[in-house]
């Protein structure tokens, strides 16, 4: 029945092209772009203040990433989500590094206790520093396993009323209701830059679509990423590969590939 609905999430993705606004870090824009434009959505990188409120009253869903944090972007990314709650549109939260640096975990907690309608997707680390516990972490690199970030994604949708996204090796989605283990990918995707970046912005073009766990978007990539790793000779040509295979993916493939694990959560 799951597997049945991610696939009707991808045709719809496709049959609606969603807007999704995306503000996003200059290291992944060309990167999560073209992955929403593969997928069949219609992206924008909007970063000023002054079209915010406009593009937010007929795009699909905001997307949130703090990569590349600093004074300018901080208190557009707090506007923007007071225009998602004005307009009753899902923010993806990207906290990228949290737990680096105080600045992007207080900013990701802001922007999490701002945000009316939420979705979270980070890495291992990230997940457990955005919940106030130790984490280990290199930057942007999670040192952490997703199944150690379990206990801290419980706390936040409880905390934030929000459905996360672990991104990992294994990846979960969990909600108030339900924990989904996802056991798809390649070793080689975390070779390339933006990843996870990537998976954010195809989490905000399913949202956009009525998709809210974050489950399709975390299902697609992982079986469009085990896909173009077959087809790759490495990290360079994974990127390529990915496009093609994002934008050739049939529900098809997902049936056939998707492995995954459901539970209820007392």
């Amino acid at each position: 029945m799951l597997i049945e609905q991610i696939s009707q999430a991808l045709n719809a993705v496709r049959q609606q092209k969603p807007l999704v606004v995306n503000i996003t870090n200059y290291v992944v824009m060309n990167n999560t772009a073209n992955a929403l434009l593969a997928i069949g959505a219609s992206p924008i990188m909007a970063h000023s203040k002054q079209e915010m409120a406009e593009m937010l009253s007929f795009a699909g869903a905001l997307v949130i990433n703090i990569g590349t944090l600093d004074s300018v972007w901080t208190p557009r990314m707090r506007f923007a989500v007071e225009q998602a709650n004005a307009n009753d549109k899902i923010v993806v939260l990207d906290p990228v590094a949290c737990g680096a640096s105080s600045l992007r975990t207080e900013t990701s907690r802001q922007i999490a206790r701002l945000a009316d309608k939420l979705i979270i997707r980070g890495n291992a680390s990230e997940i457990i520093a955005l919940a106030g516990e130790q984490a280990q972490s290199k930057g942007v690199d999670a040192l952490d396993s997703s199944d150690a970030a379990l206990g801290a994604a419980q706390f936040l949708v409880k905390e934030y009323g929000a459905n996360v996204v672990i991104s990992g090796e294994t990846d979960y989605v969990v909600t108030l209701k339900r924990t989904v283990k996802l056991s798809n990918g390649d070793k080689m995707m975390p070779c390339v830059t933006g990843m996870g970046c990537t998976l954010s912005a195809l989490t905000g073009a399913f949202a956009a679509v009525g998709e809210d766990t974050g489950v399709a978007a975390a299902a697609v990539l992982g079986v469009a990423g085990e896909i173009a790793a077959q087809q790759a000779a490495g990290p360079g040509s994974l990127q390529t590969a990915l496009l093609d295979t994002l934008y050739q993916l049939e529900p098809s493939d997902l049936v056939a590939r998707i492995k995954l694990q459901m539970s209820e959560n007392a």
